[in-house]
């Protein structure tokens, strides 16, 4: 049953899908990606069904919500932060646990020359090049305190590891088309691997309002199922 407010069909290039959102329990490191879809989503899933999985489940259960308890920012990590952009949409790299985070996944080279054409490109007003540059990963990164779970909200959250792979992976164990999305109230979905890319502006036009939520309410998962 979809638990969500918004609504539970939306119509596709005159295709009505549904959108059934799948909830779980609060999903953590000591869980497997396989072991969750086995147990919530093989049971509801029928032929052709899309099964679209929230990027940063996929990252916890590989181990990369990470306290910051155990991270160190580096001095350039504490200066940089305070140059990032505000926007509405979240925290992201504004913040020196995130920045150090985002320096560990792309490198200290990346971030410096991305800094350094970010500040260059804000004189003619161009935005997002500091994002474009260090690629999705450093997109993905989630500030602690922005977890919409309480459990996580004293970690960074990353990226999922080879969400390529992931997808591919369930796809063939399932036999359905599986998708890692990153979704958000403000700017919609984005697709970050799919197995079927064919799928791809259908996921991010179903998931833009992002029906999943961004909460508590534990609904990871959703099925778009055509009729």
């Amino acid at each position: 049953m979809n638990t969500s407010t918004k609504p539970e069909y939306v119509v596709y290039k005159n295709k009505l899908l549904r959108r059934i959102l799948v909830k779980t329990h609060i999903i953590t490191e000591k869980d497997s990606i396989l072991e969750i879809i086995n147990q919530y989503v093989a049971p509801l899933l029928l032929p052709n069904d899309i099964v679209t999985i929230s990027e940063s489940v996929v990252a916890i259960t590989q181990g990369r919500a990470i306290k910051v308890s155990k991270i160190r920012p580096r001095i350039l990590a504490k200066l940089l932060w305070r140059f990032v952009r505000k926007v509405p949409y979240g925290i992201g790299l504004r913040n020196p646990y995130s920045m150090e985070c985002a320096f560990r996944e792309c490198g200290t080279t990346r971030i410096l020359v991305a800094a350094f054409i970010s500040a260059f490109a804000k004189l003619v007003r161009r935005k997002g090049d500091f994002y474009r540059i260090c690629g999705i990963q450093a997109a993905m990164i989630d500030a602690p305190g922005t977890a919409g779970l309480a459990q996580f909200r004293d970690c960074v959250i990353l990226g999922p590891q080879k969400p390529h792979l992931v997808v591919s992976n369930l796809a063939l164990k399932f036999q359905t088309p599986f998708a890692i999305v990153d979704a958000n109230d403000i700017f919609g979905c984005t697709v970050v691997a799919c197995s079927h890319p064919c799928y791809n502006d259908l996921i991010s036009y179903v998931l833009d309002d992002n029906p999943m939520g961004q909460g508590a309410e534990c609904t990871p998962i959703a099925i778009i199922r055509g009729y």
